[in-house]
């Protein structure tokens, strides 16, 4: 089984973190097409769709898990914004996945 560490974002330009073994039903609670919990940071924000922007996978949720802390440092989100703003300015979309 994979595992995705996931960054998505909403319309006011809001970053989440995440990990999940399914990306597709993972996003449609993050945009409340199915029950979630009302007290997510997701569901507070409620500002527009979220929307994946960056991808990474994994083989083990071990090692997602790890990336994930990595990514929701300083230097994680450091990075993401720079990688973010790269794809932005050389796509149309603005989307991205990495594996």
């Amino acid at each position: 089984m994979n595992y995705i560490v996931y960054v998505i974002t909403n319309t006011v330009g809001k970053l989440y973190i995440g990990q999940t073994a399914n990306l597709f039903q993972r996003l449609d609670y993050h945009n409340e097409i199915l029950k979630s919990k009302k007290s997510s940071y997701t569901y507070k924000q409620k500002q527009g769709t979220w929307e994946v922007v960056y991808t990474e996978k994994f083989t083990t949720r071990s090692d997602a898990m790890r990336r994930e802390k990595q990514l929701k440092t300083a230097k994680g989100r450091e990075f993401l914004k720079k990688i973010i703003q790269d794809i932005s300015a050389h796509s149309s979309v603005g989307r991205a996945g990495a594996s």
